[in-house]
């Protein structure tokens, strides 16, 4: 007897979409075919209904310290929001302390993480201190299965790493088979405009978006992509804003260097008029929101493909800890896991942008092959861990912060309502979302580790 049979589906891979049943076996897909004659546990009847992979959000920030705060969401509540939103996999972001090693950060985000998670996740490592200590432990941190590594250019007291201290850790990397991610805003221009607005009394929230122009990221993504081509180092761009930035990692796949690029669903729903409203500064996260035009291309390169995943930068803080005097103390980030697949779907599917292949590439396919963990995540394949999410393409649901799980009071989408929502998500054949409702355990989430990066680029 199986554990669950999924019947009567339209099932969707990065590659087809067909109509068939699922079983479902110790965690495991164990049957994909037009119909299943054992008999299950539970039946489910997805009749008129989408079945997709579980989502991987390739962008998490949970308890992150940041700004003098720490973000609202822990890792049980995150993953809580990230499981109702059709996610079973995220990718969190170990934040290196200052004077500490990665390999000892690696254990504190596994003690942190561990006995808390929902859904199963994996880890980036963000490297603030190079240094001879850290550089050797990237060999070890890699054989644990921390397989990407973020740096920053930007956030200059904070985060920031030179380009010297870039090239050189993705010099160490690309030994390794390991991929870097670069956060692309340049740090220089950010201080000596920010300074500028505030001197002359430009605190609103409006003037974040002014101190960090579209041209401070362009300019940060051409400079990466020069470090990348030097180093050999394939390049991951995360949260890319800006048309520009895209075009110009189209520019470097073309000339065959391993560069990739995610955007964001804030970036595909949101332009910077959003500062202007009252609340403006709950808008705020880096890079900023960007023009109607800019949104448009992003859309668009995902369509085409240039952009090859979309990941939430989910980094949330509540409405007291965002209630700062002027923009360059309001902690940056927002809300997102909840929310990646009800906007493809509902802006991208639905409005005949995205076909529903890709929405799964970007989603799922796309970030399994990046970050090492294909085919047990992000496939529907016998043998792949049963992550999957039912979609009801005619639900209609308004993002509010009464039908959000994440630990803020206010949504930023709390005026769009989507059509198209998850109704239920199983990790690993466990049922942890159904009809807007969490469903499973705290701390049934699992550590997955990361395969090395090919020499081969990835076939995305």
């Amino acid at each position: 007897m199986l554990d669950f049979i999924i019947n009567n589906a339209k099932i969707v891979t990065e590659s087809q979409v067909f109509d068939g049943s699922i079983g479902i076996q110790d965690g495991k897909i164990t049957h994909i075919s037009k119909t299943i004659g054992e008999s299950a546990n539970r039946v489910i009847d997805a009749k008129g209904k989408l079945l997709l992979p579980g989502l991987i959000d390739g962008h998490t920030h949970m308890e992150m310290p940041f700004m003098g705060t720490v973000s609202s969401d822990d890792f049980y509540q995150g993953t809580v929001a990230a499981a109702c939103g059709g996610v079973t996999t995220i990718v969190d972001f170990a934040v290196q302390p200052r004077g500490g090693t990665i390999l000892d950060t690696y254990d504190m985000w596994r003690k942190k993480a561990d006995p808390k998670v929902c859904v199963d996740y994996a880890l980036h490592m963000i490297i603030r201190d190079f240094n001879e200590i850290n550089l050797k432990q990237i060999r070890n941190l890699i054989e644990e299965g921390v397989t990407s590594f973020k740096l920053f250019m930007a956030y200059k007291k904070e985060l920031y790493l030179d380009d010297g201290a870039i090239y050189s850790i993705m010099d160490e990397v690309v030994k390794y088979g390991g991929l870097v991610g670069l956060h692309c805003e340049n740090a220089d221009l950010i201080e000596c405009f920010a300074a500028r607005l505030l001197s002359e009394g430009k605190v609103e929230a409006e003037y974040h978006a002014k101190s960090r122009p579209s041209l401070v990221e362009v300019e940060a993504v051409q400079r990466g992509i020069r470090l990348a081509e030097m180093s050999g180092s394939p390049m991951y761009v995360v949260h890319m804003s800006t048309g520009l930035a895209r075009d110009e990692i189209k520019e470097g796949a073309d000339r065959g260097l391993p560069v990739y690029s995610e955007t964001c669903p804030h970036y595909l729903t949101f332009t910077a008029e959003a500062y202007r409203r009252p609340n403006g500064n709950r808008y705020i996260m880096s890079p900023p929101l960007r023009s109607d035009e800019d949104r448009a291309k992003l859309w668009l390169g995902l369509a085409n493909g240039f952009i090859k995943t979309v990941g939430s930068d989910h980094v949330c803080f509540n409405s007291q800890q965002k209630n700062q005097p002027d923009f360059s103390k309001v902690p940056n980030g927002v809300i997102g896991t909840e929310v990646i697949l009800p906007i493809l779907y509902s802006a991208g599917v639905g409005k005949g942008i995205l076909p529903l292949t890709r929405l799964v590439q970007v989603t799922s396919y796309n970030p399994s092959k990046l970050f090492g963990l294909y085919p047990k995540k992000g496939a529907i394949a016998v043998g792949s861990d049963a992550d999957l999410v039912v979609l009801d393409p005619n639900k209609s649901v308004r993002l509010s912060v009464d039908n959000l799980h994440s630990n803020i009071d206010y949504s930023i989408y709390e005026d769009v309502t989507v059509t198209g929502y998850p109704v239920l998500t199983i990790s690993r054949g466990e049922v942890v979302s159904e009809d807007g409702q969490f469903t499973g355990k705290k701390g049934k989430g699992q550590f997955v580790k990361g395969k090395q990066f090919p020499a081969k680029r990835p076939d995305l």
